[in-house]
């Protein structure tokens, strides 16, 4: 137990010394850290005497010189991040060839491509990129064809890049991709009256469908009576010499023709509405259908 204790005291006291030394080191100016995708930009008497950019150690002394044991007191240090970001604005106004007022959505990437330039030539390059993109984007775009602005917006995205790239370049920043994302109308009465022509030719396009189906279903009607009147006519005119033939054709068998004639009345009788009374045969059926009769006549 002693000597774990021991081991657990020495082994935080290495920790906290380690700790101790590497920060006194590096308050020294020995060496410096750069994390992946930023950069260490040192500054001695309003003067650059160093840029840091590869990620990894470094020994101050081999960069710097003697003034890597000054430049952490008399001196700074700046941490820039050179990764890739990116930006949107939103509906910067632009006026159509045909006076439509349009709004369009441009969004952009940028990376610090010079530090130096960065931190000195400008104070607000961030603002002053936004400034110029919006600028070169009304300059560009102002005066196109609406349809164009409608349809050709990979074009419209390679021109706002080609007048900004100059400017950027002379900030330390680097204008990467830029791509516009959205064009929209700004003029809530125009959207309005856009949306009612739409409406309206909607229903135009409607009528005229169901118009068209009408017609369509009348003309086949009207064909198909038609025909349908034609072929009757020609049964109806047909008809006596098919009868009569079909009846001559029975008229020559007498067995079958009675029977054709009983079937017939028979049916009549059926098709008939009225009570059909048996009566049995014989004096007894005579004898009621003779009271039936009288009662009939009463």
């Amino acid at each position: 137990m002693n000597f774990l204790t021991w081991f657990l005291i020495g082994l935080l006291g290495c920790i906290v010394l380690e700790k101790f030394i590497t920060t006194l080191c590096r308050m020294l100016g020995f060496y410096a850290i750069v994390r992946e995708g930023t950069c260490l930009v040192y500054v001695l008497f309003g003067k650059v005497i160093g840029v840091l950019d590869e990620p990894g150690l470094h020994i101050l002394p081999s960069q710097l010189g003697l003034n890597a044991f000054i430049v952490n007191w008399l001196g700074s240090c700046t941490v820039l991040d050179m990764r890739l970001d990116q930006e949107y604005l939103r509906s910067e106004p632009v006026n159509s060839e045909e006076g439509a007022p349009m709004g369009i959505g441009i969004w952009y990437e940028m990376k610090i491509s010079d530090p130096v330039s960065f931190m000195f030539k400008n104070t607000d390059p961030r603002g002053s990129l936004r400034a110029n993109v919006s600028n070169s984007t009304v300059r560009c775009l102002s005066n196109m064809p609406l349809s164009a602005m409608l349809e050709t917006r990979h074009q419209m995205s390679h021109s706002v890049r080609t007048e900004v790239s100059q400017k950027s370049q002379e900030w330390g920043y680097k204008l990467g991709s830029v791509y516009i994302r959205k064009v929209h109308f700004r003029d809530a009465g125009m959207i309005q009256q856009i949306e009612q022509k739409v409406v309206n030719r909607l229903r135009q396009v409607t009528s005229a469908i169901r118009q068209a189906g009408a017609n369509q279903v009348s003309v086949i009607k009207s064909s198909a009576e038609r025909e349908a009147a034609v072929e009757l006519a020609k049964a109806a005119v047909i008809r006596p010499a098919t009868m009569r033939a079909a009846f001559a054709e029975i008229a020559s068998e007498p067995e079958v023709c009675g029977a054709l004639f009983e079937i017939l009345e028979t049916q009549r009788i059926l098709a008939n509405p009225g009570k059909l009374v048996l009566l049995p045969g014989g004096p007894k059926g005579e004898w009621i259908a003779s009271l039936m009769a009288s009662k009939t006549a009463d």
